[in-house]
């Protein structure tokens, strides 16, 4: 009887760690354990396992922040201490998720060398055999050159290992990206209301935010990820959009939001189905991210055969305007596509690419069309 007790007992709790999933760092997700003396020359790992939690492969350093890189200062952003993924070098961690949902991992990232970097994020076993992602790292968007990314994923087995992989071979094996902090999280599927014909219209469901981070999350394009880390939306466009968070942001109403960075080259759409001839009306709020993103802005919207393009004045200090866009279904499905109209710069002199926010997206049908034109 006690045997029977022990071997229930030990199945309940094996089951319970195969299903259960905390939304956050993985385990040493933010590389504060690492090699012991014994495994590291220099910077240089020298043991497969010598990070705890992680299996490593090819030239992997370990960085602590302020390590000096020639005239170059490297800086954690969280903690003390990174990974650097030089020529061929990958980390992977083997994580227990619930088969048929869908996660999405966040992590941080920085260019270490002048030329283009890339990052190849996957995991297995994966039913879907193209189903990963090089992430470009040449363009960074962030004041500090840090950058946070989210790749989404469906497990397709309890158990899947996840791998960050840098697929460069430069003449300096070192040359490659730094990572710091790993996390994962559960994506939920928002359903449609009757209020709202669009899933997750306010952007509430989305992925991991490093709560000790300012610089907002990088959503990159479908051709990189074929999951959206935003359940709902499609970034169709060649550039990343950055999830955004009122902790750090202006955002309009909710706790999430969506920055339109990159010009014409960032856009999200979602495809919806729609009664032909009947017309729709689409609300939405347009704002800046109270970040220094100053200038003539405006989002473009896209559906059926229709256009509209909503001007916004940014002054930098967080801010919105409310729009509306009426138009008639011209198919049983309606692709609803926004898109930053400029280019546009921070005025902190750094450099780095800044738009819109897009929030509170809303589509609702209309008996009595008039009272909305």
């Amino acid at each position: 009887m006690y045997r029977a007790a022990v071997l229930l007992v030990t199945l309940c709790i094996s089951w319970h760690v195969a299903l259960s999933v905390t939304d956050g760092l993985l385990p040493n997700g933010d590389f504060e354990l690492g090699p012991k003396p014994s495994e590291i020359k220099g910077t240089v790992v020298t043991a497969n396992n010598a990070i705890p939690n992680w299996e490593i492969s090819g030239f992997v350093e370990y960085i602590k922040s302020g390590q000096k890189q020639g005239d170059m200062l490297l800086v954690v952003p969280a903690g003390a201490h990174a990974v650097r993924l030089g020529n061929e070098a990958s980390i992977k961690q083997k994580v227990m998720l619930t088969q048929g949902k869908f996660y999405s991992i966040t992590f941080n990232v920085a260019r270490t060398c002048a030329q283009e970097e890339k990052l190849n994020v996957s995991v297995s076993p994966n039913s879907e055999p193209q189903d990963w992602g090089i992430l470009p790292m040449q363009t960074m968007y962030s004041s500090n050159g840090w950058d946070a990314y989210a790749w989404a994923f469906q497990a397709d087995v309890p158990e899947v290992e996840i791998t960050l992989h840098n697929p460069g071979v430069e003449e300096d094996a070192a040359c490659g990206p730094l990572i710091d902090s790993v996390a994962l999280k559960l994506l939920s599927n928002p359903k449609r209301t009757k209020d709202n014909l669009l899933k997750n219209g306010n952007f509430e469901e989305g992925p991991y935010m490093f709560p000790n981070t300012d610089w907002g999350v990088l959503v990159p394009p479908n051709v990189e990820d074929d999951h959206c880390p935003i359940p709902g939306w499609i970034v169709d466009s060649l550039k990343a959009v950055k999830y955004i968070d009122s902790d750090h942001f202006a955002a309009p109403k909710g706790k999430r939001a969506v920055e339109l960075l990159a010009g014409k080259e960032s856009s999200i759409s979602q495809i919806v189905k729609t009664e032909i001839n009947k017309i729709y009306v689409l609300t939405f709020n347009v704002g800046d991210t109270g970040n220094s993103c100053v200038g003539s802005m405006a989002v473009e919207v896209y559906a059926a055969k229709d256009r509209t393009q909503v001007p916004y004045k940014s002054t930098g200090k967080g801010g919105f305007k409310s729009a509306k866009f009426v138009f008639k279904a011209i198919s049983n499905r309606t692709r609803i596509t926004f898109l930053s109209s400029f280019y546009t710069m921070k005025s902190d002199n750094s450099g780095s690419l800044c738009g819109p926010v897009l929030e509170d997206v809303k589509l609702v049908s209309v008996r009595r069309p008039r009272r909305h034109l």
